[in-house]
């Protein structure tokens, strides 16, 4: 059985039990998201992509 989760779901449960369990304040989880949203639109978005694409793809199995 293959179970299939969007990357951002995943992304999303790390960031609430940071936030829950670590004591990460919110404040800084949320400058953390928003650094993020700026970051994709800089010259490093494309490698970033890639990298992340790679590495799912390595997690998956499917990565030659």
């Amino acid at each position: 059985m293959t179970v299939s989760l969007p990357l951002v779901v995943v992304l999303g449960v790390i960031a609430w039990a940071a936030i829950k369990f670590l004591g990460i304040r919110l404040w800084v989880a949320v400058f953390i998201a928003l650094f993020g949203f700026y970051l994709a639109h800089t010259f490093l978005a494309p490698a970033i992509d890639d990298s992340t694409r790679t590495g799912v793809g390595v997690v998956n199995g499917t990565h030659t």
